[in-house]
C-alpha cells in the first residue's frame, strides 16, 4: 500500500510502538495523546521473546537491556513455605528457543525508549492535551475531533486509548466489565535494602488459597518489583495510581513466605498501591473501513500471563504488515484483525484461566494442578514461539 496518513490516539506503550512500525513501513504518523506530559504509570513490565523480536528490530536491544533483567527462570511457588511446584528455565534457554531474550523492565525506561525513538523518526509526533471526543468516518477519510477543539484528518485511525476507549465505546457501545473478585497491589523496593543472600534473579510466582504475588527485578538488579494479588470484596477504581494503607497491605498477606514480608517491610509506606481487576470479554470484530484498535481497546487481558503490553506490541507491527500487503484499507484492516483476534482471543482466556490456577483451594490441588501442566512446554510451544514479523498472515 502507499503512504497513508495515520492517527494514533494514546501515546502508551502500544501506540508509541505502533507509531514506530508504521513509520518505519513509510507511513505518515501523528499520534495524539490526553496527557499533558509524556510518562508512564506502574513498575513492572515483562516482555518475552514474541514482543521482543520487534523491538530488537527498531534496533533498541542494547537499550534495553542496558535497564532491563533477563530472569533464570519462571518458577512457582506455594505462598508460605516457598515450595517450588514447578520450574521452567528462561535467560539463555528462552533466546536459544525463540531467537530473542525474556527481560523485564520499567515500564517507565520501556515508555522512555520507545517515545524517544519515535521522535527520532519524525520530531513533533506526539501532540499532547488531545483527548479524544469522537471520530466521524467518510469515504474519503477519517476525522478525529478532541475535547479541546481540534480535528486530526488521516486516512486511518487506530485506537490506542487503552480500556476505557473513546473509539472502541463509539463503535460498540461501553465494554461490560465484571469485577475478578481481586485487587492488585504494586510496591518496588531498592534491592540495596534487601538482606544477602535474597531471592535468586528469577521470575516467581507466590501461589496461595485465595491470592497470589508475582516477585522479580528491575532496573539491571536495583529494584525489585511485587506485584499481589488478593481475594476481596471490596470493589475500588480500576487505577493504577491509587495509594492505599501500608497496614492493609501488611495484613492482607500476613502468613506468606518471610520473602514477601520482608519486601513488604521495606516498602515506602506512603507508596502502596491498588487497584480491583475488572475482566472483558474480547472482541470478534474490531475493524470498520477506515478505523481499528489495537492493545487495550481491542482486548483487554487481566495480568495474569503477563501479555497485555506484549499483545500490543504485537499488533502495531502485524498491523503495518498487514498495510503493506493490501491495496485497500478495509482489506488491509481486516487482514489485520483477521489475524490478531484468535491469538489474542487465546491469551486473555488463558491469562483469565491462571486466576483459578493461581488460587486454587489447598496445597494437594496446586500440587495436582501443576503435576499434571508443563506450563513452560505449554508457554514455549505456543505463546513465546510467536513471531509477529515473520507469522504467515492469511
Amino acid at each position: 500500500m502507499e503512504r497513508q496518513k495515520i492517527i494514533l490516539v494514546g501515546a502508551g506503550l502500544g501506540g508509541l510502538s505502533a507509531a514506530i512500525s508504521l513509520l518505519k513501513a513509510g507511513h505518515d504518523v501523528e499520534v495524539y495523546e490526553q496527557a499533558s506530559q509524556l510518562g508512564e504509570v506502574g513498575a513492572g513490565i515483562q516482555l518475552s521473546a514474541n514482543c521482543m523480536h520487534v523491538l530488537r528490530s527498531f534496533g533498541l536491544g542494547d537499550q534495553l537491556d542496558a535497564v532491563g533483567v533477563r530472569p533464570g527462570a519462571y518458577v512457582f511457588r506455594l505462598h508460605d513455605t516457598g515450595e517450588v511446584l514447578q520450574r521452567f528455565e528462561l535467560s539463555e534457554d528462552h533466546l536459544a528457543k525463540h531467537g530473542a531474550p525474556y527481560t523485564q523492565l520499567h515500564r517507565a525506561d520501556l515508555h522512555e525508549i520507545l517515545a524517544a525513538k519515535a521522535q527520532e523518526l519524525k520530531p513533533n509526533l506526539i501532540h499532547l492535551n488531545h483527548r479524544g471526543a469522537k471520530f466521524v468516518e467518510r469515504e474519503d477519510g477519517v476525522e478525529m475531533h478532541f475535547t479541546n477543539g481540534a480535528v486530526a484528518r488521516g486516512d486511518i485511525l487506530v485506537a490506542c486509548d487503552g480500556l476505557k476507549s473513546v473509539i472502541r465505546a463509539q463503535m460498540f457501545g461501553d465494554a461490560t466489565s465484571i469485577y475478578t473478585g481481586d485487587a492488585a497491589w504494586r510496591i518496588t523496593v531498592p534491592t540495596e535494602r534487601l538482606p544477602k543472600p535474597f531471592l535468586e534473579e528469577v521470575m516467581s510466582v507466590f501461589m496461595g488459597p485465595g491470592g497470589h504475588a508475582v516477585v522479580y527485578y528491575l532496573r539491571g538488579g536495583k529494584l525489585i518489583n511485587f506485584v499481589g494479588l488478593i481475594e476481596t470484596e471490596e470493589v475500588f477504581e480500576e487505577s493504577w495510581t491509587m495509594k492505599f494503607s501500608w497496614d492493609k497491605l501488611k495484613k492482607d498477606f500476613e502468613g506468606w513466605h518471610p520473602a514477601i514480608q520482608t519486601i513488604i517491610d521495606l516498602a515506602e509506606k506512603d507508596q502502596c498501591y491498588r487497584w480491583s481487576l475488572h475482566g472483558r470479554q474480547p472482541l470478534h470484530d474490531w475493524s470498520s473501513k477506515r478505523v481499528t484498535l489495537l492493545g487495550d481497546s481491542a482486548h483487554p487481558t487481566l495480568p495474569y500471563l503477563a501479555q497485555g503490553a506484549a499483545m500490543s506490541i504485537e499488533d502495531g507491527a502485524v498491523l503495518a504488515r498487514a498495510l503493506a500487503m493490501r491495496d485497500s484499507i478495509p482489506e488491509a484492516l481486516q487482514l489485520y484483525q483477521r489475524n490478531r483476534i484468535d491469538r489474542t482471543a487465546k491469551i486473555v482466556t488463558q491469562s483469565t484461566a491462571n486466576r483459578a490456577l493461581f488460587h486454587l483451594p489447598s496445597v494437594q490441588a496446586m500440587r495436582d494442578a501443576f503435576a499434571k501442566r508443563n506450563e513452560g512446554e505449554d508457554r514455549n510451544a505456543w505463546l513465546y514461539s510467536y513471531n509477529p514479523l515473520t507469522v504467515e498472515l492469511v
